[in-house]
């Protein structure tokens, strides 16, 4: 009996069955927190589409009127420019460009600042998988120690 490894409490310390038990049942553990960390990265992910969707879509259409009516826009607002204040052609279309630039980039960075603020909502996933992450490394570090017995 002696080449036997000793039961002590309902727990077999040391032999291969409960490494092995040991082994899986961590596994499933880290699967099932993998699994929860999908599905709170997805709704997560839901969050953020909702709130990304309306500043996306103005960043979108600020770029696309952008590039579409800069050509169109400089041409007439410098031939007005110019006849205003009867100077030439290319220095209307300077200043022209340099305020629509201007107005344009004021909107371009304002959805650019929305667009960015609605990503804060993957802030839970990251904390989750953080506090996941220091479980299994504190998992691994323990694992096959003796738990340490209180004494009453």
């Amino acid at each position: 009996m002696d080449d036997q490894t000793k039961v002590d409490g309902g727990q077999v310390n040391g032999s291969a069955e409960s490494m092995v038990g040991s082994i899986a049942d961590f596994s499933n553990d880290v699967a099932s927190l993998a699994e929860l960390q999908l599905k709170l990265a997805a709704q997560d992910f839901k969050e953020v589409r909702a709130k990304a969707l309306l500043p996306l879509s103005l960043l979108v259409f600020g770029l696309i009127v952008l590039l579409g009516s800069v050509p169109v826009a400089l041409g007439g607002i410098a031939l007005l420019v110019a006849q205003l204040l009867s100077i030439t052609i290319g220095w209307a279309l300077f200043l022209t460009a340099i305020v629509l630039m201007i107005l344009t980039g004021a909107l371009v960075v304002f959805a650019g600042r929305r667009l960015v603020a609605s990503f804060a909502g993957f802030r839970r996933s990251r904390e989750e998988l953080v506090r996941n992450i220091a479980w299994i490394r504190t998992v691994l570090v323990y694992s096959g120690r003796d738990v340490p017995r209180r004494r009453w």
